[in-house]
């Protein structure tokens, strides 16, 4: 029987693969157990301590957390779960759409230097406060392909180009990574002309509003204005919807890890989630 927020016979059995146990050493604990109590403590934003007795010692799963978080196994399962979806076609690559969230940071993660921002650790004074921001991009579906984090105090438009160059999927066959969308949509923070030129530059269309001091200022130099689609435009959306079922996870709507890496694996956690079956 499978409980509320644990992984299915299927979602399992598409990462089992890579989190084969050793050939040599001592026996080690079902991992599909360790799995759950992981991504129980990610929906339910409850303290490792508090973990379920189901799940195992909460001092066990956290540590293959911690391990598997430092060793980037849960960036590969996101790379091998995307690569499985693009072989069979089901990555749609006719629009990325990007954008921001933010995330306020409780007072148990606040512990910092008393005036500026959290070196390392993505955590940085904005207007709601100490915050992280999540900096994403989702095809055509609202699927995450990529994601960024820094200081809530960051602006939108200097994590772009970051961003589009996490977006990589391996090929199941011999070719290059897919690695460029046929068009890139984006609200008007991230319309400046280093965007636009690096896009242009890649041969992939741009469906961002210009702001009105750019329009006033082509305007009072002569030039036209540049070309707006807006029915690519309606479908950025999805980064919105996107982010919505990412923050039902309670342990990535608020942020309650201090380490930057950690909260950085919850993320990669609940993006996978939207991949698996």
């Amino acid at each position: 029987m499978v409980r509320r927020h644990e992984l299915t016979d299927e979602s399992w059995a598409v990462i089992e693969p890579l989190l084969a146990p050793a050939r040599m050493g001592r026996p080690v604990r079902d991992r599909r157990q360790v799995v759950n109590g992981i991504v129980w403590k990610l929906a339910t934003g409850a303290a490792w301590r508090d973990l379920p007795e189901r799940y195992g010692p909460w001092k066990t799963v956290y540590e293959r957390f911690r391990r598997w978080s430092a060793d980037g196994t849960w960036d590969r399962l996101l790379a091998h779960v995307q690569q499985h979806s693009d072989a069979v076609g089901a990555v749609d690559w006719s629009i990325v759409c990007v954008d921001s969230t933010t995330v306020r940071a409780p007072p148990a993660c606040r512990r910092g230097p008393k005036r500026g921002t959290w070196p390392g650790e993505a955590i940085g004074r904005s207007r709601g406060g100490p915050t992280t921001k999540i900096h994403l991009a989702c095809d055509g579906q609202g699927r995450p392909l990529a994601f960024t984090l820094t200081a809530g105090n960051v602006n939108d438009c200097t994590q772009f180009e970051q961003v589009m160059a996490r977006i990589r999927i391996e090929r199941c066959g011999p070719g290059r990574p897919r690695t460029r969308p046929v068009l890139v949509a984006a609200d008007k923070g991230y319309s400046s002309t280093k965007i636009r030129t690096c896009l242009r530059g890649r041969g992939i269309k741009a469906a961002i509003p210009e702001r009105i001091d750019q329009i006033n200022g082509r305007i009072s130099r002569g030039e036209s204005r540049c070309r707006f689609n807006r029915a690519a435009y309606r479908r950025r959306n999805v980064v919105e919807r996107c982010f919505n079922r990412l923050k039902h996870n309670k342990a990535l709507a608020t942020r309650y890890d201090k380490r930057a890496r950690h909260y950085q694996a919850l993320v990669t956690i609940a993006c996978l989630r939207l991949w698996l079956p």
